[in-house]
């Protein structure tokens, strides 16, 4: 990775850095200690290029002084941490489909339809994924149908989800026989890209929302959320704080799904453990 010392641009000072650190923690709910301040100087770089500046200080100076509102997009966009892939963390969707989908539709009764949040989707992998198994899922049971929402505070991930196009790489964790009803190959063969097919990309729609404000104003209930891998870059009351409010669009009975390295000890949450890293809200 590209530091500021062999790129030629001066890093920030010790009270800049400490200023946009209280800044992205407020704002994103980030922990931001001292050790991350390269990982933040080689993630703004473009961006102090782009404007011609000399120095992330100039930058850090640029950015209090701007309310440019498209600014802080950019800003927002370099900072956050967008890593996902396929069918990440597997055993969950297992889970998903043979103990939280029969779950649900013991319920429901016949002709139901599910509600699924994939919250902190970063590129949208992990709600395709979902979108695929629900899919399979549909195929062998008459009338049920889905929708799955998608959000992030990054509109430039959330760009390339709503495209629904990858490298043919990253669709490697995908089952053959799921990549074959799926996902379309670029006519090109030297580009190496692949798309979601129409069918799977309606099913899903993606949304900005960011975890830190008061309000999410969704209007839908959700019988299913997957908040994986997300809760890892808070401090413990900033994750009980959103739990809490994710779960208001939890519906009683729902499951809430989280990243195997994260857990929801000491926390007061209105759910209860189900599964590793699986939690339901009670009936």
């Amino acid at each position: 990775m590209e530091t500021t010392e062999n790129a030629g641009i001066a890093g920030f000072s010790q009270g800049s850095f400490a200023r946009l650190a209280k800044y992205i923690t407020g704002e994103l709910g980030i922990k931001m200690p001292d050790s991350k301040l390269s990982m933040v100087e080689s993630r703004l770089l473009r961006r102090v290029r782009e404007l011609g500046l000399n120095s992330l200080e100039e930058y850090g100076r640029y950015f209090f002084a701007s309310s440019n509102a498209g600014e802080r997009e950019q800003f927002i966009n370099a900072i956050t941490t967008n890593k996902t892939d396929f069918f990440r963390e597997p055993g969950h969707f297992t889970f998903l489909t043979r103990a939280a989908l029969p779950q649900l539709a013991a319920g429901a009764g016949p002709g139901w339809s599910l509600k699924l949040w994939s919250a902190g989707c970063s590129s949208g992998e992990e709600a395709y994924t979902l979108a695929m198994i629900l899919s399979e899922y549909a195929a062998g049971h008459a009338g049920f149908d889905f929708a799955i929402l998608g959000t992030d505070v990054s509109t430039r991930v959330l760009a390339q989800a709503r495209g629904g196009i990858y490298l043919e790489s990253q669709v490697a964790p995908v089952p053959m026989e799921l990549r074959r009803r799926y996902i379309w190959h670029s006519r090109n063969r030297s580009e190496a890209l692949v798309r979601m097919v129409p069918e799977l990309r309606r099913k899903v729609s993606f949304h900005p929302l960011n975890f830190m404000d008061a309000e999410y104003r969704l209007r839908d209930m959700f019988q299913i959320v997957f908040f994986r891998n997300v809760a890892i870059y808070f401090d413990r009351p900033t994750q009980e704080a959103v739990i809490r409010k994710i779960c208001r669009n939890l519906a009683a009975g729902g499951y809430l799904f989280l990243g195997h390295s994260e857990s929801l000890a000491g926390l007061d949450v209105p759910v209860q453990m189900v599964a590793t890293a699986v939690f339901r809200k009670p009936l």
